[in-house]
Order: C-alpha cells, then sequence, then structure tokens
C-alpha cells in the first residue's frame, strides 16, 4: 500500500525531485537521481557580485574556489621553482623574469569556462534532466517558482526539493565603502586588472591561500589580521604557516581590522587602522575581502514555507538526514547549519540522500574524520582533532603528540628557505591516532592517503610498522618517534 501511495504522489507532481542550486551538492543529487530514472529539475542562477562578477554553471568550486585557486596556487609555485632551477645548474633562467597577470587569468578562465561548457552540455542534453537558468523559491512545500532575469515567473512542482544553494563571501557592516572599493574571492580569479599592492582583510584559509598566491606571483601582499590564523584549525600549524609566510616575503598587521577605506585621487584605496590608540594608514592597489561566507539563503521563501534557519547565520536547520523542518524539503552542502564548508562533503552527502530516497539506502554523511588541505605557499593537510579540539576532548594527560620538524630533501637541494613540520595526535588509552597534521609539499596528496588511515582507527604501533618510502616526505609520517 506504501509503495502504492509513493506512485500516486510522485504522479502528482511534475519531477521526482527538484535542486535549488546548481554547485557541486545540487549536480550530484541530479546525477544520481537520473541514474536511477528519475525525474529531475534544477534551477540555477548566479547573482552578480557588488564588483558585477558572474560565472557559469557548477556553483563555487569550479568557477570562483576550489580549482582557479589551486592553479593560481599553482603557478605561484611555478615561479618558486623558476629559481630553484637556476640554484640545481639549469642555465639561462631569469630569475628575475617578471610574471604576466592576465595571461594567467585568461588561461584560469579557459580552464574554468571548459568545465562550465561540460556542465551545460551534460544538463541541456540529457533526457530526464530539465535544467533552468533561472532563479528558484518556494512557494510551497511541493512547488517552487522560477524567477527569470526579466523579472517573469513559472512554476514547477515536485515530491521532494533539495536545497543546495552554498555561499557567498561575506562583507563588513562597519568599514564604509568595502562593496564598493573592495574584491573578494567571487572577483579575484577573474579580475584582468593587475592586482598591484594588496591588502588582503581576514585570516580564513582563503585569506591565506589568496595572499600566499598573490605574494608568490611578486606583488606585495600584506594580511591584516583580528586575531588569530585560520580559526577552527590546529593553531600551532596555524602559525607556522604564518612564519612561512613572512619569511617569504608576505607582511601581517595582527591584532587590528581596517576602521575606513576611501578612494584617493590617484585611484589607490587609502585604509585605515588602529593598533591600541595608534592610528596607521596606507594606500593599496587591490584590497581583498576573505573574512567568511555566509548561505546565500535570503529570500528563497523558506520562512513562508516553514524551513528554519539560524536566524543569525541564515543557514539551513536539518537534520542529521539533511532533513529540513519541512518533511519533503532537504539541504545540503555549505547552506546548511554546522556542515563542514568542503566540496567533496557535498558530493558526498548528495549522493548518500539520493540513495535514502530512492534506493533502499541507510547511510548518512559522516563528517567526522574528513581531510582536507589548505593550499597556502606551505601546504597544510590535515583530518581529525585539532590539539586544542583533543586536549578539550580527551584531556592534556590521556594524549600523545608525536611531531617532527623537517627539511626535505630537495628543499636542501636546491636552498629553500624554510622547514616542514609533521604532527600525530594519539589517544594513550587506544594507541589510535585521531588526529593527524601535516606541513609541506603536495600536503593534498600525503593527506588522502593517510585520510583513509584514520579513518579506519589506525594506530600509531600500525604506523611504526610500516616501511617508509625512501626518500620522500611522507615517510617522515611514519617514523615519528619524538613526543609530548
Amino acid at each position: 500500500m506504501q509503495r502504492i501511495k509513493n506512485i500516486i504522489l510522485m504522479d502528482a507532481f511534475k519531477y521526482d525531485v527538484f535542486v535549488i542550486g546548481g554547485g557541486s551538492g545540487g549536480l550530484t543529487v541530479v546525477d544520481e537521481a537520473h541514474k536511477l530514472g528519475k525525474r529531475v529539475g534544477v534551477a540555477e542562477f548566479v547573482k552578480p557580485s557588488p564588483q558585477g562578477t558572474t560565472w557559469g554553471i557548477g556553483g563555487t568550486c569550479p568557477n570562483v574556489g576550489c580549482i582557479p585557486k589551486k592553479l593560481m596556487h599553482m603557478a605561484a609555485l611555478v615561479g618558486e621553482h623558476r629559481h630553484e632551477a637556476h640554484a640545481v645548474g639549469w642555465q639561462g633562467v631569469d630569475t628575475h623574469a617578471s610574471h604576466n597577470w592576465e595571461i594567467l587569468v585568461n588561461e584560469v578562465q579557459r580552464q574554468v569556462h571548459n568545465i562550465n561548457k561540460g556542465y551545460k552540455g551534460w544538463l541541456s542534453e540529457t533526457p530526464g534532466i530539465d535544467f533552468y537558468n533561472k532563479l528558484g523559491r518556494l512557494r510551497d512545500a511541493h512547488t517552487v517558482e522560477l524567477i527569470d532575469k526579466d523579472g517573469s515567473i513559472e512554476t514547477v512542482t515536485s515530491q521532494y526539493i533539495v536545497l543546495a544553494v552554498g555561499g557567498r563571501p561575506s562583507y563588513p557592516n562597519d568599514i564604509p565603502n568595502a562593496r564598493e572599493l573592495c574584491l573578494t574571492s567571487d572577483d579575484i580569479f577573474s579580475h584582468k586588472k593587475l592586482p598591484g599592492k594588496t591588502l588582503v582583510v581576514g585570516a580564513s584559509y582563503v585569506a591565506l591561500e589568496c595572499a600566499g598566491f598573490l605574494n608568490g606571483l611578486g606583488f606585495d601582499v600584506t594580511v591584516i589580521v583580528r586575531s588569530i590564523l585560520l580559526r577552527g584549525f590546529d593553531q600551532e600549524m596555524a602559525e607556522r604557516i604564518g612564519d612561512y609566510m613572512q619569511l617569504h616575503g608576505v607582511k601581517f598587521i595582527r591584532g587590528s581590522v581596517p576602521s575606513n577605506i576611501v578612494l584617493s585621487e590617484n585611484g589607490k584605496k587609502k585604509v585605515t587602522w588602529k593598533i591600541g590608540n595608534e592610528e596607521h594608514n596606507d594606500e593599496f592597489d587591490t584590497i581583498l575581502l576573505a573574512i567568511g561566507r555566509y548561505a546565500d539563503t535570503k529570500n528563497l521563501g523558506l520562512e513562508q514555507v516553514g524551513v528554519k534557519t539560524n536566524p543569525e547565520s541564515g543557514k539551513v536547520i536539518a537534520s542529521d538526514a539533511d532533513q529540513t523542518s519541512v518533511e519533503n524539503i532537504f539541504a545540503i552542502g555549505d547552506c546548511v547549519q554546522g556542515r563542514l564548508e568542503l566540496t567533496p562533503t557535498a558530493i558526498m552527502c548528495g549522493k548518500r540522500l539520493i540513495e535514502r530516497l530512492f534506493n533502499g539506502g541507510n547511510k548518512l554523511m559522516e563528517y567526522s574524520d574528513v581531510s582536507t588541505t589548505v593550499f597556502t605557499p606551505l601546504e597544510y593537510g590535515c583530518v581529525g582533532y585539532a590539539e586544542e579540539a583533543a586536549i578539550q576532548k580527551y584531556g592534556k594527560e590521556n594524549l600523545q603528540i608525536f611531531h617532527s620538524e623537517f627539511t626535505p630533501l630537495y628543499w636542501n637541494f636546491c636552498n629553500r628557505k624554510g622547514t616542514c613540520y609533521a604532527k600525530l595526535i594519539v589517544d594513550k588509552q587506544t594507541d589510535i591516532v585521531i588526529g593527524f597534521h601535516y606541513l609541506g609539499p603536495d600536503a593534498a596528496e600525503v593527506t588522502q592517503g593517510f585520510g583513509v588511515f584514520i579513518k579506519m582507527k589506525g594506530k600509531k604501533s600500525d604506523l611504526n610498522n610500516t616501511v617508509g618510502i625512501h626518500p620522500s616526505v611522507a615517510e617522515e609520517l611514519v617514523q615519528l618517534s619524538s613526543w609530548r
């Protein structure tokens, strides 16, 4: 009887599932539902940034996040290798050659547009999937209004609705002219104008990643930080990242934020800030805000339908099964309260949601022990507990912290400045490694493998019994012996 009821319900609506938001999580829902033969619709409309920047289908990650960020990070690393090539005997390498920002931006955007083209072709050419380049808004629990750029509205109905609208960069309300005079990550990757002397506002991973690659590309970069670096990450590792960036030319202003930004007659932005009672100011060509992100849920019609949100963050409140306060409406990804703001978690969450809705699945997304990497000049990979969080949960006396500061063979060979660092946090009682932290080259590649080990509740003794690959940076992790 329940199966018959479900069939009747499905026939009553145009779609089995409709997704609002065409980012990584939303498109995963579309793909997985379509594979199971479901009728699927998706709406995606990019609202311009205050600087007027827009982009194509795919959401934050391929357009203004992971992909262009990694490409610019890699471009900066290539510049560093130029100096090192000369140090190991390559002749004719101009270590003082300048970088062409416009060429880089054009190449990055070419890569981005190729991804957009692939998504657009898939969505438009696949039978059973309807793509709407329109702004989606809830009318009721089963009805979505689709608003075109000219203001015209059509409606569609669906048995299930999935909210996957992601987030956008935040702007401070207490800094005059911030919206008019500042860029964010929505803008920098397609910004044709040379950044020049740049002030990065914030200490998030986005802030430090952007500061790192801009400095690596030869620009004068200053980061202004209210308090700590990389809030929520292991603070020993965060400070080591800051030290390395300073060693390689990035300047930091700690304990302050801009109090005023004005446009000077020469076209530069004059920024004022205070340290204690002393006022400081300087002029910059570019100001990049990276102070956090907010959920893009405003004007989505959530209140009139009864979908509950956090009044401060605007994020949707959902259960562990991604269900909102409205039974047939679900939410995944960055727009959900308490979720990790990472592309792979949104993708996995979307896969498991569709398995539960349509294929008899029962697995929930697990948000513990998720591997991630911060692509700062000295890359940082981690999974599991930060040291501060581990101490809070287990007690300092119940932990062993294994660590090593080391210099990779390649760095010694080409005289690169700085050192790398590895740290494992171990529960004394069980010998299980509950925290993995690595600062060094190729952090994502190193961390992904150890992420499996952490997920499987691997023990320190397992690592002790593992033969390392020599010479490599990863072998440091299987032979850590110093502890505190």
